[in-house]
């Protein structure tokens, strides 16, 4: 059974240096994109076109894919359906089959984290090597990635140099950046000119032309689909945008939401495959129509993957990616993965202070606390909470409908804090684990009122 948000982000923050690290670091790079939305008057209106063009692409994504497939039919692609993960691993496992293929490179594609392509590869006896240098250091450490964009954030230098020491046998204790930038690189270097085939992920689906665009920094996309002779490109359907000048707001958006960057360093555009290369994408549903049939929830289809709820969420930052047991970690994971398996991700919902700060920064306007709000409903009505959890709420309800009873236990719990502290002061208490707890007030908020209220008013 996988452990749960709060058991995991209750060994995370066991380092209380590094947690503090990792809650500082991911704020900077919420700064970084607030500096980059305030530099452009336009950002709300760029907002509201993302969300409305992907509005209107969800409310009519079967015209859409139709045509999209008919335009990469058209432009030489081979164009692949799966209903879920396993589909989607078949299909690859197919193709490589197919051209006996030995050397395979993958940029970074949230989509076969979600599928699990790895390890299905893995167990067929086929070495899969990640070309992110941030998907490269996990890989190596045999860790999933702990954000979306940035996947190894929750590492420091030290821990980088100790693995690329291990495994690349760089020297000991040498925690240069650009010492061991380089030596991935040239490690790197040679798994490109091997390469037979490259995997990468899809940003953008372009509907009119056929052709997907695919966003990155270290151009090892560019690298992968270059060298190699097949390329296969990943894709959950909801990436389908209707038209190609639609482009324009969605790559504004993503950099500068995601690291605070005007715009990434390489958006490549990929229309058709070389003469001799042969090109295949892999349009995925995996639980994408049911969240797109819950009316509370389809919003969240939306989402362009730029994590910026990550990097605002203080649950996040002080909880680490891996707690959240999910290939998609943080706010928008919390309402995508219930969809895919709500029992055993009935925790993540609850792993929010709904403070409301994620919607506030996504780019297109996905209401992301209130679906949080919502899951909570919904796991709640399909009994999917601990028992803990369901009498103690059973319990406050109660207590609110009755408010003599409530007035009675307030005022009760306040001359028991008062007096006798250690009867919550004590380990017992989850919440004094790790806070103090509050001053106990001298009365209770309506008995000041009641005294005080008419003079307050005049």
């Amino acid at each position: 059974m996988t452990a749960k948000h709060a058991e995991l982000a209750e060994k995370f923050i066991t380092d209380e240096p590094r947690t503090n690290w990792h809650d500082e670091t991911l704020w900077f790079v919420r700064e970084k994109r607030d500096k980059a939305a305030h530099g452009i008057p336009e950002w709300e209106q760029l907002r509201e076109w993302g969300s409305q063009i992907k509005n209107h692409s969800l409310s009519n994504l079967s015209t859409y894919l139709k045509e999209f497939e008919e335009k990469a039919l058209a432009n030489g692609i081979i164009v692949h359906w799966a209903d879920d993960g396993e589909e989607h691993n078949k299909i690859i496992h197919s193709i490589i089959q197919k051209h006996s293929i030995q050397k395979i490179v993958k940029s970074k594609s949230m989509l076969t984290e979600e599928c699990h392509l790895n390890e299905y590869l893995y167990d067929k006896g086929i070495e899969i090597v990640d070309t992110d240098l941030g998907e490269r250091i996990v890989q190596f450490r045999n860790e999933p990635p702990s954000h979306i964009v940035l996947p190894a954030i929750h590492l420091k230098k030290e821990d980088v140099s100790a693995t690329f020491h291990e495994h690349l046998n760089t020297e000991k204790g040498n925690n240069d950046p650009q010492y061991l930038t380089e030596a991935a690189r040239q490690h790197l270097r040679n798994k490109f000119v091997e390469s037979e085939l490259a995997i990468t992920g899809v940003n953008f689906a372009i509907a009119e032309t056929g052709g997907f665009v695919v966003c990155t920094n270290e151009g090892n996309a560019d690298m992968g689909a270059h060298s190699a002779k097949v390329h296969i490109a990943c894709m959950g359907f909801e990436k389908i945008i209707p038209k190609a000048e639609h482009l324009a707001v969605f790559l504004r958006l993503l950099a500068r939401s995601a690291t605070g960057q005007p715009i990434t360093t390489f958006s490549s555009h990929f229309q058709k495959p070389r003469p001799d290369q042969e090109m295949h994408i892999v349009i995925v549903d995996n639980g994408r129509s049911r969240q797109l049939g819950r009316e509370d929830f389809r919003n969240s289809l939306k989402c362009i993957r730029c994590a910026a709820c990550f990097n605002t969420c203080p649950v996040y930052r002080r909880s680490g990616g891996h707690s959240y047991h999910t290939a998609v970690a943080g706010p928008i994971g919390s309402i995508l993965n219930p969809n895919l398996d709500m029992k055993a991700n009935s925790d993540l919902p609850f792993a929010s202070t709904l403070c409301g700060s994620c919607t506030n920064v996504c780019p297109v306007k996905i209401n992301i606390h209130e679906q949080l709000w919502k899951w909570r409903q919904e796991i709640v009505k399909e009994g999917y909470v601990d028992t803990t959890k369901k009498i103690g709420m059973g319990g406050m309800a109660y207590l609110f409908t009755y408010p003599k009873l409530y007035r009675i236990i307030g005022k009760t719990g306040r001359w028991v804090m008062k007096n006798f502290p250690f009867v919550v002061n004590n380990k017992l208490n989850v919440w004094f684990k790790q806070r103090e707890m509050p001053q106990v007030p001298e009365q209770s908020f309506r008995d000041w009122y009641l005294k005080n209220g008419k003079k307050t008013k005049n």
